[in-house]
């Protein structure tokens, strides 16, 4: 991997995660190692208990609990810091107010209703941390199609938004070979795969309506379902009243590496939240595995990882009847299906990875830090913010509203 010129960049974020893992080593090793991440609380107990190991930090990680001093020099004296995952304001103020050049990394501000914003107190809270650096170094990288959306509805970043996500680990296959893998038992009928914490706003329902409309249609199938959580039990009772016995398969907790097993041997990866998906890294590693995407269209992944009809499906929030009509289209075109499948697995390790995430954002700081003046950097003045679908990382964020976005998005 080619090292770029020196300069200094941390990472002030809760805590390290295998999320993030494989976009701080690519940021690590470019910088030749001057790359910090500044941890700022201990990982959940209910996050390691789903395999997320905090006992195997990288080299780079630097609590700020354990070593304060050196942590809050390091955020004044590096050339560039990007700040998110906490909402503790006091671990970037000092920069702030130094003139320090910012990257915040933020999901959506208002995952339950942009009806929040007309809030006063919220809106005084908004100004203070973003509204009034309008015009100072500070930038946004929108993890989430919505985020420029929500952050334009308070006046903040203009022109400073950049398309950003989640980057999780990136496998490269043999990918004719993972494709004539793929499909369930000896027979090797379609298989459809459902992964996620089994809670309200995950919508686990809608998987199992999803089946059993195809078992309605008398077609070849067997969904997987992953997940534990407070609707398990409900949705144990759900699939027994559709008699989906034969069809489907619970099979609770994974850790993440099984969870990876079994995107690799599905076909379909349905993807039913809604719009309290600020990212959704699933959909990475769905694609990455070769999964034909069908995705609600409020995930926040879906409108810059997903061309419709080309490397995935997006359906409709509420509209339940398209999700079952372009699962069906994948069950019965086994054809389309793949080449869906393999057009999402190109999407990620051709484009939607940590390595070119990181190759692109230090290309971007160095221009921001006057380093940098090629005549591509993604962000310059005047360059068009990037199409639907057709989003890289550290392109210029489309302010795309949650309407337009369905719109866009209408069944092919």
């Amino acid at each position: 991997m080619k090292k770029e010129q020196a300069i200094k960049v941390a990472f002030v974020s809760n805590y390290i995660n295998h999320h993030q893992i494989p976009f701080c080593n690519a940021m690590y090793s470019l910088l030749d190692g001057a790359f910090f991440f500044i941890q700022t609380e201990p990982m959940e107990a209910e996050r390691v208990q789903m395999g997320w190991n905090e006992e195997e930090k990288p080299t780079y990680v630097h609590c700020f609990y354990e070593e304060e001093a050196y942590c809050r020099q390091l955020i004044l004296d590096c050339d560039m810091v990007l700040f998110g995952g906490t909402d503790e304001e006091s671990y970037i103020v000092p920069r702030l107010a130094s003139g320090g050049p910012v990257m915040r990394y933020s999901e959506r501000l208002y995952k339950t209703g942009q009806w929040k914003a007309i809030s006063p107190r919220g809106l005084l809270k908004k100004y203070r941390d973003h509204t009034r650096y309008r015009k100072a170094p500070v930038y946004l990288l929108c993890a989430g199609a919505y985020v420029p959306s929500d952050f334009h509805m308070i006046r903040a970043y203009p022109g400073k938004m950049y398309c950003w996500g989640y980057f999780p680990e990136t496998r490269h296959y043999d990918l004719d070979r993972l494709m004539e893998e793929k499909g369930y038992g000896e027979r090797k009928i379609p298989g459809l795969l459902w992964a996620a914490r089994m809670i309200r706003w995950k919508h686990p329902e809608l998987a199992l309506e999803t089946a059993a409309y195809l078992k309605e249609r008398n077609l070849d199938f067997h969904m997987d379902i992953i997940g534990d959580g407070e609707l398990k039990q409900q949705m144990q009772e759900l699939a027994k009243s559709y008699e989906l016995e034969d069809y489907v398969t619970f099979l609770g907790y994974q850790p993440p590496e099984a969870v990876r097993g079994y995107m690799e041997r599905a076909d379909i990866f349905l993807f039913t939240s809604d719009r309290q998906e600020g990212w959704g890294a699933v959909a990475n590693e769905a694609m990455n595995s070769g999964c034909a995407l069908v995705a609600d269209h409020m995930i926040g992944a879906a409108p810059y990882l997903v061309r419709q009809g080309e490397n995935g499906l997006v359906y409709e929030d509420g509209k339940k009847q398209q999700l079952f009509s372009l699962t069906e289209r994948l069950v019965t075109d086994r054809i389309y299906c793949r080449r869906l499948g393999g057009n999402a697995c190109r999407t990620i390790t051709e484009t939607w990875n940590a390595e070119n995430a990181a190759l692109r954002l230090l290309k971007q700081i160095r221009y921001l830090l006057g380093m940098e003046d090629g005549d591509e950097i993604p962000g310059r003045d005047g360059q068009a913010p990037a199409e639907i679908g057709r989003c890289v990382p550290c392109a210029p964020a489309p302010v795309l509203s949650e309407r337009r976005a369905g719109r866009l998005f209408r069944a092919p």
